[in-house]
């Protein structure tokens, strides 16, 4: 028997036509981009340090997790804080969705559980894609990208847009008892927080579990589910991103840095540092003036 099915049209709240550039900055403490203004959008992410953006109307003072969208046609300037370096995220692409008139003038913070896609289109755009210069103005591909690289870049920036929205959204609806998975992302928000206050101390997994008055295994595993790191991976990682800023803000040396960020010694901070990067502490501090 035939049967006619009635096929489902399916509806696209974010579309996004064509990726125009892709930017992970990691900006010395007097970087400035004087400014320019383009026809298409724009997100820069803040993920170390603080920048300071103007635009047309306003100047904005963004920190760690903060996200701005600049719309098309819209003067924007960029300039790191003068006391500190930062690392940023910028990408631009061409998008003619109705939906994205909710991020004209947004500015907002990104939740924790949706860094993993911020960290996810990082990945698979540096696969896919040849670093951009400030210089560049053209996206080129590597020579052999992985198989549907370029897609993936789409549709992940559409899930992250979109999942985006329905987190603003949620914000000026709270429920009164948080959900489970509310409740966790709470508690991993806590505990980033908690490593970054102690960035400067000897910090260790039985400390955050202490301070956070919960099961070292409970704690272990919904950080693990949540950031795709374990406590102490997350840790070693966040302690040499804040070894890099300062070795690009040129005030120390490395044994000193390797003190001020409570490594046991300056050998086990270059080891570590070398695990993360792929590059010696004297190697990175030679590239970084490339950027």
């Amino acid at each position: 028997m035939k049967v006619n099915y009635i096929q489902h049209k399916i509806a696209n709240l974010i579309s996004i036509h064509k990726i125009v550039s892709f930017h992970y900055y990691e900006l010395n403490k007097d970087f400035f981009f004087e400014g320019e203004s383009h026809n298409f959008w724009e997100i820069v992410f803040v993920d170390a340090g603080h920048v300071e953006i103007a635009t047309d109307n306003c100047v904005y003072h963004l920190k760690q997790g903060n996200m701005i969208f600049h719309k098309p046609n819209e003067f924007h300037t960029l300039k790191a804080d003068q006391n500190s370096a930062a690392n940023v995220v910028v990408v631009s692409f061409v998008c003619s969705s109705e939906s994205m008139r909710f991020f004209k003038g947004k500015i907002c913070t990104v939740p924790q559980k949706l860094k993993k896609y911020l960290s996810s289109i990082i990945e698979e755009a540096e696969q896919t894609f040849d670093t951009m210069q400030v210089s560049d103005i053209q996206l080129k591909l590597k020579e052999n990208p992985p198989i549907g690289g370029q897609q993936m870049v789409k549709t992940l920036l559409e899930q992250f847009l979109i999942l985006l929205i329905r987190s603003e959204n949620n914000h000026q609806n709270l429920r009164v008892f948080p959900s489970k998975e509310s409740m966790e992302n709470h508690l991993v928000t806590q505990m980033i927080a908690l490593i970054d206050e102690n960035i400067y101390k000897k910090i260790n997994v039985e400390q955050i579990c202490k301070e956070m008055k919960y099961s070292r295994a409970y704690l272990s595993k919904i950080f693990k589910q949540t950031t795709g790191y374990t406590l102490l991976e997350y840790t070693l990682i966040r302690k040499i991103k804040e070894a890099k800023k300062l070795i690009r803000e040129e005030r120390y040396n490395f044994t000193q840095i390797s003190d001020m960020l409570c490594f046991d010694n300056p050998h086990y901070f270059s080891r570590v540092f070398r695990r993360i990067t792929n590059m010696t502490p004297t190697e990175y501090k030679n590239s970084v003036h490339l950027i």
